[in-house]
């Protein structure tokens, strides 16, 4: 359909469950700005600058898979574009509506104010694409992402179903890597789409209470419990469509079944995963290394300062 290479989004989304982490580790160090809040959905960053700004300092300042892989993109390929006289354009395919603000968002472009993402399309988008050009998709040969960034970790293929994000940063901060380890992760409680679920898991010597929240009106309630002192959580992920991105606006339509049965097939690409944890991604484990720390933060974080 146009595009000269195809690559995952997985690859983005291990990079920000290891920035993410890493944030996590270093305030629960220094107890400030707690909870974490997750900040990958972009309707729930507009919620918070919007109502509830006083909570902007508790978002994680790592960006969303989507950007993080977009700057990492437009940064590997800028001398290439140099020296052949081209222009990378990059489209992004999303479950979610709420991507095409966040790719016009200011914070999102570079020092020349060029988008870090180009164009954003949705899932029903390209299906619609796909029937007006007559491609039958179920007689297309299957293909692998192109490489480097088209490998991803397990739990970077939970990470848009709910409670995946959650799922993931505990797998990377918790120093057990056993596959006992895992197990006991995956039945702490934070998968499945009920509205709020909470949890605690035990990292070292600290246990830690999480909460994973499903719309913005469960937002609305918890937020309004944590005013009023009932509820403290170290960690909350908040993702505004049910189920979470599996059932995002951009997807084909589909009843609660059927989202349950995309968050099932997320877990499903888990099991089969080679590797579960994003710090083992190997591509982006060099990567880092060649970028180093002050270039990485430059890259893959964002501050939100409301409006």
């Amino acid at each position: 359909m146009g595009a000269d290479e195809v690559y995952d989004t997985i690859f983005g989304a291990d990079l920000t469950v290891r920035e993410e982490s890493a944030e996590f580790l270093r305030r629960l160090e220094t107890g400030e700005n707690l909870p974490l809040m997750t900040s990958c959905c972009p309707a729930w960053v507009k919620y918070v600058e919007n109502e509830r700004p006083e909570f902007l300092k508790n978002l994680s300042t790592a960006r969303s898979p989507m950007q993080m892989f977009a700057s990492v993109l437009k940064e590997n390929y800028r001398k290439k574009d140099a020296e052949d006289g081209r222009t990378t354009f990059h489209i992004a395919i999303m479950p979610c509506t709420a991507k095409k603000m966040e790719a016009r968002r200011e914070e999102f472009r570079d020092a020349y104010g060029v988008p870090y993402v180009d164009l954003v399309l949705t899932t029903q988008e390209v299906v619609q694409m796909m029937k007006e050009s007559g491609i039958r998709f179920q007689m297309l040969e299957k293909e692998s992402p192109d490489l480097p960034y088209g490998m991803g970790s397990g739990a970077a293929e939970i990470f848009g179903t709910s409670g995946g994000v959650a799922e993931a940063v505990i797998r990377c901060c918790t120093p057990d890597k056993s596959k006992n380890a895992l197990r006991e992760i995956s039945i702490l409680g934070l998968r499945g789409d009920a509205p709020i679920k909470e949890t605690t898991v035990t990292i070292g010597d600290t246990e830690l209470k999480l909460a994973v929240v499903n719309g913005l009106a469960n937002a609305r309630k918890l937020l309004k419990r944590i005013d009023e002192g009932e509820a403290f959580y170290h960690l909350i992920e908040v993702m505004t469509c049910q189920g979470g991105c599996v059932g995002g606006a951009g997807q084909p339509y589909g009843l609660k079944a059927t989202k349950e049965k995309r968050g099932d097939g997320l877990h499903q690409s888990d099991n089969a995963a080679m590797f579960k944890r994003a710090e083992r991604n190997p591509i982006v484990v060099r990567m880092m290394a060649e970028y180093g720390e002050e270039r990485c933060h430059e890259l893959l974080h964002v501050s939100y300062r409301g409006e």
